[in-house]
C-alpha cells in the first residue's frame, strides 16, 4: 500500500493533481472538480489539526468495523456515504481549492510521521502515522481516479 509520507508517492499525487482540470466530469458521484478539491482539503485538516476534534457517535459503533478499509490495498467502492461536515455543496473556485489542497498535501508530507496529530479521527478513532499516510493517499487516489487522473 502506498504511503503519502514516501517521496515517490508524494510526487505521484502532485503530478496527478496537476493533471486535473475544472471542466473534467466525474466518472461517479455528483461533485465537480472544485468541490472534490475542497472535500479533500477538509479531510487533510483532520491529521493536521492541532486540536482534538470531537468524536462522532456513529464512529464509536461503525468506525472500528470500517477502519481497516481506509489503508488496505483494495480500492474504495464508488459512491460511499460522506460525513456531513465533509460534504461540499456550494460552488468553489477551482484554482484556489487546488492551490489550497497542494499546500495541505505538502504540509502533511513534510511534517512526516512525527508531525501529524496524535488525536483520534472523529469517525475512525486512533491511527498510527503509517495508517494516516496510507489512508490519506488512498483518499486522494480515490478522488483523482473519480476524475480520470
Amino acid at each position: 500500500m502506498k504511503n503519502l509520507f514516501d517521496n515517490s508517492t508524494y510526487d505521484e499525487i502532485v503530478h496527478r493533481l496537476e493533471q486535473l482540470r475544472p471542466e473534467m466530469k466525474a466518472q461517479w458521484g455528483v461533485m465537480t472538480p472544485a468541490q472534490m478539491l475542497a472535500h479533500c482539503k477538509e479531510a487533510f485538516k483532520v491529521p493536521l489539526s492541532p486540536v482534538k476534534l470531537p468524536r462522532m457517535f456513529l464512529g464509536y459503533i461503525l468506525g472500528p468495523l470500517m477502519k481497516h478499509q481506509l489503508y488496505n490495498d483494495k480500492p474504495w467502492k464508488r459512491n460511499l456515504p460522506t460525513a456531513p461536515n465533509f460534504k461540499i455543496r456550494d460552488e468553489r473556485n477551482f484554482d484556489a481549492e487546488k492551490n489550497g489542497l497542494m499546500q495541505l498535501i505538502n504540509q502533511f508530507h513534510h511534517a512526516g510521521p512525527d508531525g501529524i496529530s496524535k488525536y483520534p479521527h472523529p469517525m475512525f478513532g486512533t491511527f498510527t502515522p503509517e495508517q494516516w499516510g496510507k489512508s490519506m493517499y488512498k483518499h486522494l487516489d480515490h478522488h483523482l481516479t473519480q476524475f480520470g487522473v
